[in-house]
């Protein structure tokens, strides 16, 4: 077979075409088998994109499995979300599939290790098991119930599919070598008694097979050549090679592990994002500071971004930590080749232009996006009243002050220039509007006489300005790694106190309404918006998805 080249290559790809040359297959097959008990987050995108992108550099197939093999953890509404996520991200599965579509042959697997003699049930409690397991200086003990008959561990295997014990009183395991170097190899359970209701299957089953047992199965079962797992998976291979051989699997598949995708200063912790979301902390799930794909999207980052950003730092066998900033930089790149232009002041303050006519407006013409002339321009309005942003007047200027003050001439952007006249305050002596006036002759922003210019401001007038809500959105933790606990034991002391704020009463052009959710732009001088679900028309609602540059450099 020959590869498609959609991906460059990489040690995935080196072995699969040595399996290829070899004739050990003639094709590829991969799946990508998230567990459905939460919400996929960016570490995820990494898997989905080797996954699905191997399938299509090899002209192969890729299917999605639900892994839902604990159904105390597991929940329609994560299998919903995952399935947005990954059509979201632009990648599309050939088929679908549940780890409980194979139960009853996962079961007859089991049954056939007993009557083999290489799985027997196990009366030890959790802990009794830790104990007897050993550590990785000293071989573990042999189970007193290692030695049970063929026919006493048949009899009690079915007792517990018929529901005679309690959970968790009695297990199945697999007998391996309770000497082994590897852990993972010391007679691993591979059912386990759990009365629980499960969201496909509903009361059928009593007993539910360890991910360990169903994995290397599910995947012979439906065909995959290369099981392409993370790294923490490496140390369990040896299981899921067992399994396959003692059972006599044909062309069983190849697993190959590569490191996860780990990036600093986010949390993907299912316990631990569980607390933000049930704390309160934040809104939910999709909420934009998480990194769950959910809430990245409600950010507004580009899926194209994070596939980007996931091509960029490329495969490895070694775990590493990738910067956020890479991350954001890729998000910068995807929405500067895509997103509208537009003016928006979020903490506006009133400028009055005295020598531009009273009651007229007109149309001046701002380009929609320098990277993309074809989409030519837009017209936004001028007028007599306009809001500038609070921070670009100053009555007393710091030294290199170079926006709006008494001794400096500044230039609206696509405008004109503009000159300080004086200002307007309330009883506390604070600055409520700015009179100006305007040079006519320096329509467009451009000079008339040659005379330099150096600041630009962005505004908006209020002849059409239409109020809006915007969120200001930054990093959820102000430390590289929040999963470390302070003394106090409390993560959420990690917290960046500045990861939200909401600005009312911004000022945007009208001629962007109706807004559609999701929709972006680039606000000139302010980052990158994108419009809430929450937004309406008579109430928009915008977050920052990034700043035009990246302000944790210096930090």
């Amino acid at each position: 077979m020959e590869p498609t080249n959609a991906l460059p290559s990489n040690f995935i790809h080196d072995f699969i075409d040595e399996d290829l040359a070899a004739g050990v297959y003639d094709r590829v097959q991969t799946r990508f088998p998230p567990e459905p008990n939460g919400y996929l987050h960016i570490g995820h995108a990494k898997a989905i994109c080797i996954n699905f992108g191997t399938a299509e550099k090899y002209g192969g197939v890729c299917n999605l499995r639900l892994d839902d093999t604990n159904p105390v953890k597991e929940d329609v509404e994560y299998v919903e979300a995952i399935l947005e996520d990954i059509r979201w991200l632009g990648f599309h599965w050939d088929h679908i599939y549940y780890a409980s579509d194979y139960f009853d042959y996962i079961y007859e697997c089991a049954c056939k290790l007993i009557d083999m003699g290489k799985a027997y049930v196990c009366d030890l409690s959790p802990d009794e098991m830790r104990e007897y397991r050993g550590t990785l200086t000293e071989p573990g003990r042999e189970s007193p119930y290692r030695n049970r008959t063929v026919e006493e561990n048949r009899d009690l295997f079915r007792r517990m599919t018929a529901g005679e014990f309690e959970t968790g009183s009695r297990v199945l395991r697999a007998k391996i070598d309770m000497a082994s170097p590897n852990l993972n190899m010391r007679d691993p359970v591979l059912y386990r008694v759990l009365k629980a209701t499960h969201h496909r299957t509903g009361d059928k089953w009593c007993v539910y097979p360890m991910y360990d047992f169903a994995h290397p199965l599910s995947d012979a079962r439906e065909g995959v050549t290369h099981s392409l797992c993370s790294l923490e998976f490496e140390n369990h291979r040896p299981l899921y090679d067992w399994a396959l051989q003692t059972l006599g699997i044909k062309n069983p598949p190849r697993q190959i592990e590569f490191a996860r995708m780990n990036v600093n200063y986010t949390l993907t912790s299912k316990r631990k994002c569980l607390k933000l979301v049930n704390d309160g902390i934040v809104a939910g799930w999709d909420d934009p500071r998480m990194a769950t794909l959910c809430g990245l999207r409600r950010r507004g980052y580009p899926p194209e971004a994070i596939r980007d950003f996931c091509e960029r730092i490329g495969v490895a066998k070694a775990n590493s930590v990738i910067d956020f900033a890479l991350l954001e930089a890729c998000v910068r790149d995807r929405l500067n080749l895509t997103a509208p232009r537009a003016m928006a002041v979020l903490r506006p303050l009133k400028v009055i232009v005295d020598n531009y006519p009273e009651g007229q407006t007109e149309q001046l013409p701002v380009e929609i996006n320098p990277n993309a002339p074809e989409l030519g321009s837009a017209p936004v309005t001028f007028s007599r009243e306009l809001y500038i942003e609070r921070d670009d007047f100053s009555l007393t200027p710091p030294k290199g002050f170079f926006r709006l003050c008494p001794e400096r001439e500044v230039r609206l952007k696509g405008a004109y220039f503009l000159r300080y006249a004086g200002v307007e305050t309330d009883d506390n002596g604070n600055v409520t509007a700015v009179h100006c006036t305007y040079d006519p002759a320096s329509k467009g922003g451009e000079s008339p006489d040659g005379r330099k210019v150096k600041g630009t401001l962005h505004w908006v007038s209020a002849a059409a300005a239409a109020d809006a809500t915007v969120r200001l959105y930054d990093r959820l933790f102000q430390v590289e790694n929040p999963s470390n606990e302070t003394e106090t034991g409390d993560f959420t002391a990690n917290l960046n106190p500045n990861s939200a704020v909401t600005l009312t009463g911004c000022k945007i052009d009208r001629s962007l309404l109706p807004l559609q959710p999701g929709e972006s732009f680039q606000f000139m001088r302010q980052g990158y918006f994108c419009v809430d679900p929450d937004s309406t028309d008579d109430a928009p609602v915008l977050n920052r998805t990034v700043a035009l540059k990246d302000s944790w450099a210096k930090k």
